[in-house]
């Protein structure tokens, strides 16, 4: 589903980091939807990432 190997793994819910923009802060996922995953960072509001080109970091810290 992805090129990315990594966001296969990932599920709406989860909390994930974006490993080129570290000030977005933490981010949780809202939908996946192909290889659109739409993400709630944070210092950054809602973001769409294209899953086939970045793949997100997983963050187990809850929520600040």
């Amino acid at each position: 589903m992805f090129d990315k190997p990594g966001n296969g793994l990932l599920s709406p819910g989860d909390f994930v980091r974006h490993p080129g923009r570290p000030d977005w802060g933490l981010g949780q996922i809202q939908s996946m939807i192909g290889h659109r995953i739409t993400v709630n960072f944070e210092n950054a509001g809602k973001v769409v990432i294209d899953g086939n080109v970045i793949e997100l970091a997983p963050d187990d810290a809850s929520p600040r």
